[in-house]
């Protein structure tokens, strides 16, 4: 290091890391380790019966449950990308990472948590068009415009997420190999990097601004006029329907852009919290629309729900299935 203190004189940067995620909870890991991985496991289980559900029932192969289909197939890469690495960090204090398998899982958390706000997007797109021009709905909304608009969320994703992983790779990380997280999160990064870091952080803050605001002035603008659109269906049974799967969508958008709000305004304002609440904060951003999602579309979701229940009852016995018959049989045999 020289005179001045500046560790970057020497072109000095770590290649490999250690993350210590809730450095505060050293004793109770062992006790963690179980039940972190049952609510992994859960949320895979989850989110794999709705994808299979939605895949296997030819009535479900409808754009608003293909989307939600693809919705919780991001949850799955989501989930899978944080919590192996986490678990193994509950096993092992520090838990080693090298800089491109760091780099590596900090681009599909970002990759997947913008595919999740795009195909939020898209979803929009579809009520409006099926609430407020339901005439057109099977003209406007084909196979073709479906795959435009999973296109359009690929290519959107990629194109925040490779900037910001290409612009931290360029970075130099020399105050300490130590990485105060269970994951390779953009700022947890950036907090170990030297030099200028002006241009770093300026990007990222523009980039979730420009991206949250736009998307949330969309979806705003969307569903007040479906909802606008749903009170004046005259009948209160399609009124009713309407509402209701509007509300599943709209659960689902509070989830995730809440729990984002909140661990920006904790990462960038409130310094005074521990790496502990942090870290949770976190977790819980990362996680949780995985764990609600699968919950909130399965049951809410009357057709989804629906063919669930037959999958998870499964086949009926042999005796059940022989006392139904002969009650079909009975009531033929009565008269007019």
């Amino acid at each position: 290091m020289g005179e001045d203190g500046d560790p970057t004189i020497f072109n000095f940067s770590y290649s490999s890391f250690l993350l210590v995620g809730f450095p505060g909870l050293q004793e109770w890991r062992p006790l963690l380790i179980l039940p972190l991985t049952f609510l992994y496991v859960s949320i895979i289980a989850a989110n794999a019966l709705v994808i299979h559900t939605v895949v296997a029932q030819r009535s479900l192969h409808q754009p608003m449950y293909v989307l939600i289909a693809l919705l919780l197939a991001v949850n799955i890469c989501a989930s899978t990308t944080v919590m192996p690495k986490m678990l193994e960090g509950f096993v092992h204090y520090a838990n080693p990472i090298s800089l491109r398998g760091c780099l590596t899982q900090m681009f599909f958390i970002y990759f997947t948590l913008l595919l999740d706000y795009n195909l939020l997007l898209a979803m929009a797109l579809d009520r409006y068009v099926a609430i407020c021009h339901p005439l057109r709905y099977t003209d406007l909304m084909t196979s073709h415009l479906l795959g435009l608009m999973t296109t359009f969320s690929l290519t959107r994703s990629l194109g925040v997420a490779v900037p910001l992983v290409v612009l931290t790779a360029k970075a130099q990380f020399c105050k300490t190999s130590v990485i105060r997280h269970f994951t390779c999160e953009y700022i947890a990064l950036l907090s170990i990097a030297c030099g200028d870091l002006t241009f770093n952080n300026r990007l990222g803050l523009a980039m979730r601004l420009v991206t949250v605001t736009f998307d949330l002035a969309l979806l705003g603008t969307s569903y007040t006029r479906i909802i606008y659109a749903a009170f004046r269906i005259s009948s209160g049974g399609a009124r009713a329907k309407a509402l209701h799967t509007c509300g599943s969508h709209l659960l689902v958008i509070l989830t995730i852009y809440l729990s984002g709000l909140s661990t920006s305004i904790v990462f960038r304002v409130a310094k005074t919290v521990s790496q502990d609440v942090q870290n949770l904060l976190s977790a819980i951003y990362l996680l949780l629309p995985g764990a609600l999602n699968p919950l909130i579309y399965g049951v809410r979701t009357k057709e989804i729900r629906q063919h669930i229940e037959k999958i998870l009852c499964g086949m009926q016995s042999p005796q059940g299935v022989r006392e139904k018959s002969q009650n079909v049989r009975g009531e033929r045999e009565l008269p007019g």
